[in-house]
């Protein structure tokens, strides 16, 4: 799984916990950080110069998702034109309960660069758990499929699976994983 450090992550890091664990659903909002979400900026969020603004702005988008700040979240998100600001406008949806809406700004994404390592995650904390048959394709997938875990956050928030700290898991490491591939890009780095 990936290792997530906040430190890594320049002024951002201070508003990032490592022990995050996305709800499935809203949640309510951490009011204790707005203010500080409010000051920062996407270029504020670096120590370096940023060379992509959409990636430094998709940062700020999850840093708003991350305290459960949905809308200013979705603000952002569905601002940014590329696949990784529908990334993050899907997460939202999801969280949201827009089940079928997150399906249609994932069907913009297409395939993302960390669906990869994100179906191997998803496999690692899948293959510790007892899987209904809901939740077996996250045990060997092939590849990420994005639209089956949205079925699977979906069922689990209306109580037809058992496997709420599952998807929260998989939600985190998702978060982290996109945050990062952002991060990087938005100071240009691979």
């Amino acid at each position: 799984m990936f290792a997530f450090n906040s430190e890594s992550y320049g002024p951002a890091g201070a508003l990032l916990d490592v022990n995050y664990l996305p709800e499935l659903g809203p949640g309510a909002p951490n009011a204790s950080v707005k203010d500080a979400l409010r000051r920062f900026t996407a270029e504020s969020l670096f120590d370096a110069p940023v060379v992509d603004h959409d990636m430094a702005r998709a940062c700020l988008a999850g840093l708003w998702l991350a305290h459960n700040f949905l809308d200013d979240s979705h603000t952002i998100s569905q601002e940014i034109h590329t696949p990784t600001g529908s990334y993050w406008h899907g997460i939202m949806h999801r969280r949201e309960g827009d089940f079928s809406n997150a399906k249609y700004w994932f069907r913009r994404v297409g395939e993302h660069p960390i669906f990869e390592p994100l179906a191997d995650s998803a496999r690692q904390l899948a293959n510790e758990e007892t899987l209904t048959p809901r939740a077996e394709f996250l045990a060997s997938p092939a590849r990420w499929d994005p639209y089956r875990f949205i079925d699977l956050c979906e069922a689990t928030v209306r109580g037809q699976t058992p496997h709420d700290a599952l998807c929260r898991r998989i939600a985190r490491e998702e978060w982290r994983l996109l945050f990062d591939y952002c991060y990087r890009r938005a100071l240009g780095q691979s």
